[in-house]
């Protein structure tokens, strides 16, 4: 019997390892349930510094282009061979108008009218006669003086020298052409230089007064020109000029000057 028991006692213990052997071979089977592997360690993460990439410059402002100096224009070769002239001085910086002259004033029948220059003026009676206009546009003279070429001269035309780019530039050198029209040698003097309107219309009128020698004896003209702006023509001279053996007609030269009219 004790054999039996000590049998059944074996073979009880036997069983119960084994049961608990399945029970452990169980339980590691079972899924879901298996134990969990260790969480690897995560690979450090380097985070870069973010440093703010500096804004954008911004764009200069852009101002605009300071405006060109105004450039004084060359002066033509016309204005450079005048200034040079020894015979005629610059014209004065301020402005002075033309003297009234003394004496009586011819008696005007009427005008000229200057279709080719633009301009009209007065005809006058008495001692002045009209001429051949060439190579002017128009001419009156006053009668010959004994013993000399030279006499009382009012003409018109376009301004017959090169125009320039300022009105009173053109018209001292209309008056320096002037002189092609006194005895040899002479020399302008100023008197008077007007910036005036005839008409509406820029002008300029000069005074002066040539000097000349005739046979030895010095002499003197007196003389006057209006440069006018007329439109869509060169400008109109006026030129008159009363030599002192004719100084009775110098009022005329006012006469002249105050009364030119624009076509």
């Amino acid at each position: 019997m004790r054999l039996v028991y000590r049998t059944a006692a074996v073979v009880t213990v036997v069983a119960a390892v084994g049961v608990v052997t399945a029970a452990v071979v169980v339980t590691r089977d079972e899924p879901g349930e298996a134990a969990a592997a260790p969480a690897p360690k995560a690979d450090p993460v380097t985070v870069a510094a973010t440093t703010a990439a500096p804004p954008p410059p911004s764009p200069s402002p852009v101002l605009p282009s300071p405006s060109p100096s105004p450039s004084v224009s060359p002066l033509s070769t016309a204005m450079t061979d005048a200034l040079d002239d020894p015979r005629v001085p610059e014209l004065p910086d301020g402005q002075e108008k033309l003297r009234t002259f003394a004496g009586k004033a011819s008696k005007i029948r009427g005008s000229i009218k200057d279709e080719r220059s633009g301009v009209a003026f007065p005809r006058f009676a008495g001692d002045w006669d009209l001429a051949s206009a060439s190579p002017f546009a128009s001419r009156q003279q006053l009668p010959k003086v004994k013993g000399s070429a030279y006499r009382g001269l009012l003409v018109s035309c376009p301004v017959p020298i090169e125009v320039q780019d300022d009105l009173k530039d053109t018209a001292f050198l209309a008056a320096r052409w002037t002189l092609n029209h006194h005895p040899a040698g002479a020399t302008i003097k100023w008197t008077s230089a007007d910036l005036t309107e005839i008409d509406d219309r820029p002008a300029w009128v000069l005074g002066y007064d040539v000097n000349y020698t005739i046979k030895g004896d010095k002499r003197k003209s007196t003389a006057a020109i209006a440069l006018v702006d007329v439109p869509g023509a060169k400008p109109a001279l006026v030129f008159i000029s009363v030599p002192d053996s004719q100084k009775k007609s110098y009022r005329d030269i006012n006469t002249v000057m105050s009364k030119i009219k624009v076509l």
